[in-house]
Parts: C-alpha cells; sequence; structure tokens
C-alpha cells in the first residue's frame, strides 16, 4: 500500500469541498423590517428594551452631545471604535435572535456576520484565546529553534550554523506571529483595517511558507537560485496584497488564493517526504492529514454554539497541535542536516 495514499485523499477531499462545495447561502437578518426599526428607534433613544447605551451619548467624534468637554468618552473605550450605531446594531441583533429562538427559528447573519456574543467588548472571545495561543506556540517553536542551533548546536568556523535553512526558519517564525497576532485583533474587533492586517499576514506568511517548501524539497541552497525562485511569487504575493488594500477587498478571492497556496504546498512536503526517505517524514504525513481536515473543516460555515465556537474558531483549535508538530519537525529537520555535515567535516 502507498504510504502517502490516506494524506492524497484526505488533500484531495479538502481541495474537491472548497471548490464544489459552498456553504448555503444564509438570510441576512440586516434585512429584517423588525431589526431596521430597531436600531433606528435606537438611535434616537439610546435603548434597545431595559438596555440603555452609554456611546448613544456621544457623537461620532466623541464629544458628549449634552454635556461638558470632561464627560468626553475615555480613550479605553473609544479605540475600539464601538459607537452608538455598533452597540445598537449588536443589541438589536441579539434581541431579535432571542426571538427568533423562541420561535424556533434559526440564526441568520447580520450584515454578513454570524451574531457572536461580546466578552468586555471582543467580538469574537473564543477565536481570539484561539489566536492568542497559537501565538504562544508559535513563539515557543521559534525560541526553541533559536536556542538549539546557537547553544545546543556547534557552530562552523565562521560562527554560522551547519544548518542551510536557519535564516529562512527565523523569518517563518517572525511571520508567523505576526500572521496569528493580525488574527486576534481582527477577531477582537471586526473593522475594515483590522480585515486587511489579518488577511495580508496571513496571504503574506502562505506566500512565505510556498517558497520554503520549495527551496527545502529540492534542497536549494545557492543564494542565486534562492532570489530566482522566490522572485516570482514574490511579486505574485505584493500584486494580490496590494489589490486587496488599494483596489478591491474581496474575501473570496482571497480565500480561494490562500487555499491554492495551501495546498500547493501541501502537495511539495507530502511527496518530498514520501521520496526523500527523512527520519521525521512521518510528522509531515500527519501534519498534511490534518491541515487536510482543517480546510475542509474551513468550508463549512454554520451558526456560532452558544453564541461563541463557529468554524473558524474550531479551525483555530486545530491548527494549536500541528503547529508545536510542525516546529518540531523542523528541529528534527535542523538535527539531521547538522549531523550529515558535521560526519562530512570528520
Amino acid at each position: 500500500m502507498n504510504p502517502m495514499a490516506p494524506f492524497h485523499s484526505l488533500l484531495l477531499l479538502s481541495a474537491l469541498s472548497f471548490l464544489l462545495f459552498h456553504p448555503l447561502a444564509a438570510t441576512d437578518g440586516a434585512a429584517d423590517p423588525l431589526y431596521i426599526d430597531c436600531v433606528e428607534q435606537c438611535e434616537k433613544t439610546g435603548c434597545v428594551g431595559d438596555r440603555c447605551f452609554q456611546h448613544c451619548k456621544f457623537s461620532s467624534d466623541g464629544k458628549p452631545i449634552d454635556g461638558h468637554w470632561y464627560m468626553r468618552e475615555p480613550l479605553y473605550m473609544s479605540w475600539k471604535q464601538w459607537d452608538c450605531r455598533t452597540d445598537c446594531r449588536y443589541n438589536c441583533m441579539l434581541s431579535r435572535e432571542e426571538e427568533r429562538t423562541k420561535h424556533g427559528a434559526q440564526p441568520v447573519k447580520y450584515h454578513g456576520k454570524w451574531p457572536f456574543k461580546r466578552v468586555s467588548g471582543i467580538q469574537e472571545p473564543v477565536a481570539v484565546a484561539l489566536s492568542a495561543l497559537n501565538l504562544a506556540i508559535q513563539f515557543h517553536g521559534w525560541v526553541s529553534f533559536f536556542i538549539l542551533m546557537y547553544y545546543n548546536f556547534p557552530s562552523r568556523p565562521d560562527k554560522k550554523t551547519y544548518y542551510e535553512y536557519t535564516g529562512l526558519w527565523h523569518i517563518y517564525g517572525i511571520l508567523s506571529m505576526n500572521s496569528w497576532l493580525w488574527s486576534a485583533v481582527f477577531h477582537s474587533r471586526h473593522v475594515e483595517l483590522t480585515e486587511k492586517l489579518d488577511c495580508s499576514s496571513a496571504v503574506v506568511l502562505l506566500g512565505y511558507t510556498l517558497i520554503l517548501s520549495i527551496l527545502r524539497a529540492f534542497n536549494v541552497k545557492d543564494e542565486a537560485t534562492r532570489v530566482m525562485i522566490s522572485a516570482p511569487l514574490i511579486a505574485f504575493v505584493t500584486t494580490h496584497t496590494l489589490y486587496l488594500n488599494f483596489y478591491e477587498f474581496s474575501y473570496d478571492l482571497n480565500t480561494k488564493v490562500c487555499v491554492t497556496m495551501a495546498v500547493c504546498q501541501l502537495l511539495i512536503w507530502a511527496i518530498w517526504a514520501g521520496v526523500s526517505g527523512h527520519p521525521s517524514r512521518w510528522k509531515l504525513f500527519v501534519i498534511g492529514a490534518g491541515e487536510g481536515l482543517a480546510m475542509v473543516l474551513q468550508t463549512f460555515d454554520f451558526p456560532p454554539y452558544k453564541g461563541y465556537v463557529d468554524a473558524h474558531a474550531l479551525w483555530h483549535a486545530t491548527t494549536i497541535p500541528l503547529a508545536f508538530l510542525w516546529w518540531s519537525f523542523i528541529m528534527d529537520d535542523a538535527e539531521f542536516r547538522t549531523s550529515y555535515h558535521l560526519k562530512k567535516v570528520k
């Protein structure tokens, strides 16, 4: 039996599910006349039922509608850009969903978003917590790799490491931490800026890891060759990022680009693991299978359970053990290549 067959099946399943099975379009709750009327009344009165909101006492620039200058809204409250309209929309959404639940209706999206429940002003608390955990795992992996390379392994006479990909993995660690940082920020507060930063950092990370997979799989050591291979992909990622940020932000287009790059590098790692005989190739198979399942999970779009956990949050949860295993493989690879070079020196 081909040891890569289960992995290929999962990979094909993930790709097909993304291309063929799109989530069912949900009714937009923002078009509900009762919701619209609730928002309009709230913006006039500052209240939804017996719940009233401090933001409705301030204008859009944070100044009090009636009162003295020293009653200006505190900076620590205004930085998240909550205002009267967003508070009214949020509480009217909760009110309508409570009514719909009583009548046995399923949750619907409002302004393109599922009805999440805030915690201390954070829009998606579970996704934020899981993004923070992913950030911590990436930091731990990067620091562990740094200690391994510069304190545990011998160095060349010129003080450089024997492992040819040390610098590339340092860049990967920094880009990974940057991506998860902006993921946490975006899930904390959905605004145009945080969404663009989250998507852009994810695109840059995926583009870089695709380059890294090519360089490692083909054992490219020459700097000029590395530049020749990297330049077209860097140009593509840069163009796509500029397009999203300054021309048209298309979530669907960005998702397709990200999935395509992810599938390409999974294929590269899988084929290389199958033919290279690397001692830790089993870790790549496990990671590949896990990533394939995670991409399948990303294609589903269901309402958040209890208002907190949706498919995207579950995807964040699956990446935590995969990231730990991934850094374990990187350190195994560093040890494998360092041992190889030391044997040659002796």
